[in-house]
C-alpha cells in the first residue's frame, strides 16, 4: 500500500512549536546527550509525549487500549531520546517518528497478532483500522471500502486486501461457537474447509435416480456439479446462507451414498 509522504504527514501533524521552542527543545537534546541526566531525560520525555500520543493513535483501533499503546510508545520515545546524535544536523522527530514507529510495530508482531503478516501488510491493516475510526466519528456511520481509499489515498484494491489480512490475523479455535444467518448456533469448523468436488461429483453420478432426494435438493446437486456453481453462488441464487447450502448438500450427498451403499435407514 502506497500513501503520499505520510511521515511527513505524521511530523506535520505533531505538535506546533515556535522557533524559540525549538531552539529550547534542541539545547535540553544537547545538554542531555552530553550529560545524561535522568533529570534531562524526563524533562524531554514530559516535552515531546505529544508525538508519542500521536503516533498511537494512528495504531488505536488494532485491538489494543490506547493506554497500552502510549505506553509502548513512550518507550520509543525514550529510546528515541537516549539515541538521538545532535551533532549529525538531524532534526530530532525525524529520529524519533520511525524509533516510535518501530516499537509500535514491534509490539503488535510480538504480543497481539496472532498470525503474522508481512509487514507492509500489517502497516497497511493498521492504516485501515485508524481511517475506519476516524472516518466513522466523522461521518456517524462505518465508512465505504471507497471512502477509505480516498481518505488514505490508495486504490481500493489495497484497502480490501488490508480488510482481508484484518480478519486474518487472529486466530479462533475451531471449536468456537459462532452464529450463522439463521440463527442457529454451531462450531466454526462447520464453517471453513469444502468438499472435495471430484470425489462428491463421483458419488452424485454413482446414486440412483431414484434416491430420496428433496426438489431443492436435486436442484442444489445440479448447480453445484453440473453447472459448477459455487457454495456462494449457489445460495445467493436460492436466497439462503452459504452455511446452509453446504449442510443440504452435505445431507443430499450421504442420502445419495447411502442410495448406492443400499442403506435403508439414511442415517
Amino acid at each position: 500500500m502506497h500513501t503520499n509522504d505520510p511521515k511527513g504527514r505524521i511530523l506535520a501533524a505533531t505538535r506546533e512549536v515556535s522557533p524559540s521552542e525549538r531552539r529550547s527543545d534542541n539545547i535540553l537534546l544537547l545538554r542531555y546527550s552530553e550529560q545524561r541526566s535522568p533529570e534531562l531525560l524526563e524533562q524531554l520525555a514530559e516535552r515531546f509525549m505529544p508525538l508519542a500520543r500521536s503516533l498511537a493513535m494512528r495504531y488505536h483501533g488494532g485491538g489494543e487500549p490506547l493506554e497500552d499503546l502510549v505506553q509502548v510508545a513512550s518507550l520509543g520515545l525514550v529510546k528515541a531520546i537516549e539515541g538521538y546524535d545532535p551533532s549529525l544536523g538531524k532534526p530530532f522527530n525525524a529520529y524519533a517518528v520511525p524509533t516510535i514507529l518501530g516499537e509500535l510495530r514491534r509490539h503488535f508482531r510480538d504480543r497481539v497478532w496472532n498470525l503474522h503478516l508481512p509487514r507492509s501488510l500489517q502497516e497497511a491493516t493498521m492504516q485501515v483500522d485508524g481511517a475506519v475510526d476516524k472516518l466513522t466519528e466523522l461521518n456517524g456511520r462505518p465508512p465505504t471500502v471507497g471512502e477509505i481509499a480516498a481518505h488514505l489515498e490508495v486504490e481500493t484494491e489495497d484497502v480490501l486486501e488490508a480488510m482481508g489480512a484484518a480478519e486474518a490475523r487472529r486466530t479462533l479455535s475451531l471449536d468456537a461457537p459462532r452464529r450463522g444467518e439463521d440463527g442457529e448456533t454451531s462450531a466454526a469448523i462447520e464453517s471453513v474447509g469444502s468438499e472435495d468436488p471430484g470425489y462428491d461429483r463421483v458419488e452424485a453420478e454413482l446414486a440412483s435416480a431414484t434416491a430420496d432426494l428433496s426438489d431443492r435438493e436435486r436442484l442444489i446437486l445440479e448447480l453445484r456439479f453440473q453447472q459448477g456453481m459455487t457454495q456462494s453462488e449457489i445460495g445467493a441464487r436460492l436466497g439462503v446462507s452459504q452455511m446452509q447450502i453446504s449442510r443440504l448438500m452435505r445431507r443430499a450427498l450421504r442420502t445419495l451414498l447411502d442410495s448406492v451403499r443400499g442403506d435403508d435407514d439414511g442415517s
